[in-house]
């Protein structure tokens, strides 16, 4: 008998107790079942820069009273596939994907527009559907252009006639993106390939020969290897146009390894972007040159507020409707401005920011 009492009692101050962690806003990590939940699709965590982008996105949107459902694909297509598939079958009330391939979704996006699902394409565009509501993204065409421009300005190429040797590595050939990408970088470089100005050794010019399976830093590691075997044994090598931090690694990697990065071999100009910790220490240490900022925790803002506008049935805010065309409708997208970044600036861009904190950096 005294141990049933015990046991109502206790049941009672558990619910007393909830009920005031309930009353007072805390859950203890329990979702809401009344508030709309939201569905993030991230490629993986291998690169840094997903797990800050799903990271900010899920804090911001839980301060805002919604639910997640945030899951990583690890770089699997298939798997991006079945876990949005479980989404839409758990209940979702917006959708966001990051794609690996962003052809590779058509089906499971349409499934989302037939059951009334909003659609938002995050960083990468998804392509061949008309369910595609909203493109939230960075200037992408400005990102290739900054990392070309660097190049051209580093080497002082408009103010001389003298030549230098260079190497272009693209990203993935199933990211919409990485061409984009590509192409902003070739509008500044083109010129200087025509005149001869700018010289690949290697012969590979064009994005499918420069291109970069899985944005793979061992990946492109090898094929510098094979370059610098091939191409390299009795010329230098003065810029490599590098499409992002993960490729610019498995380079400077690949360089150093031959004898570039003293006084009597300079490293040559390696472009990227994303800055992620190691291209910022990279570039610190003298291997990367420079890195083309986005800010991710911008990105999940304004994604955020999309969201917010979607649910509340107010106008989104875009800035673009006439570029984006993803082969079955131009896509209204919201686009955020990319920031260069050298060891001139990375103090105060990335350190004083907050966005990188100053003891994950040896300076």
């Amino acid at each position: 008998m005294k141990n049933t009492f015990k046991s109502f009692i206790k049941v009672l101050a558990i619910s007393a107790l909830a009920f005031f962690l309930v009353a007072c806003g805390d859950n203890g990590g329990a979702t809401d079942s009344d508030a709309p939940t939201i569905g993030i699709s991230m490629p993986d965590k291998s690169l840094e820069r997903w797990e800050k982008d799903g990271n900010y996105m899920v804090s911001k949107l839980e301060e805002l009273g919604y639910n997640t459902d945030i899951q990583y694909a690890q770089d699997g297509v298939p798997t991006q596939i079945s876990q949005i598939e479980n989404m839409i079958t758990n209940g979702i009330d917006v959708l966001v994907i990051a794609a690996i391939d962003g052809e590779a979704l058509t089906d499971v996006i349409n499934t989302a527009t037939n059951q009334e699902i909003p659609v938002i394409a995050y960083d990468r565009l998804l392509m061949n559907s008309d369910g595609v509501d909203y493109y939230a993204t960075f200037d992408l065409l400005e990102v290739g252009r900054l990392q070309g421009q660097y190049i051209v300005d580093s080497l002082g190429l408009e103010d001389t006639d003298e030549t230098f040797n260079i190497e272009l590595f693209g990203g993935a050939p199933d990211d919409n993106n990485a061409h984009i990408f590509f192409e902003g970088a070739m509008s500044a470089l083109q010129p200087y390939l025509d005149s001869g100005q700018l010289i690949v050794q290697s012969g590979q010019t064009n994005f499918n020969q420069v291109a970069t399976v899985g944005w793979s830093s061992s990946e492109a590691q090898a094929r510098m290897d094979n370059i610098l075997s091939s191409s390299y044994t009795t010329e230098t090598l003065d810029a490599v146009l590098t499409q992002n931090d993960a490729l610019a690694i498995g380079i400077v990697s690949s360089l150093s390894s031959v004898g570039y990065g003293d006084a009597n071999r300079p490293m040559p100009i390696i472009t990227g972007q994303d800055a992620e910790t190691a291209a910022i220490q990279s570039i610190v240490d003298g291997g990367q040159t420079m890195t083309v900022f986005k800010d991710t925790e911008a990105l999940a803002g304004v994604t955020v507020d999309m969201i917010d506008s979607i649910v509340e049935g107010e106008d989104v805010e875009v800035d673009d409707t006439e570029t984006y065309d993803n082969n079955s409708k131009v896509v209204p997208t919201r686009l955020l401005e990319p920031i260069p970044v050298d060891v001139e600036n990375y103090q105060e861009v990335i350190i004083d920011s907050g966005y990188i904190d100053a003891s994950d950096i040896n300076q």
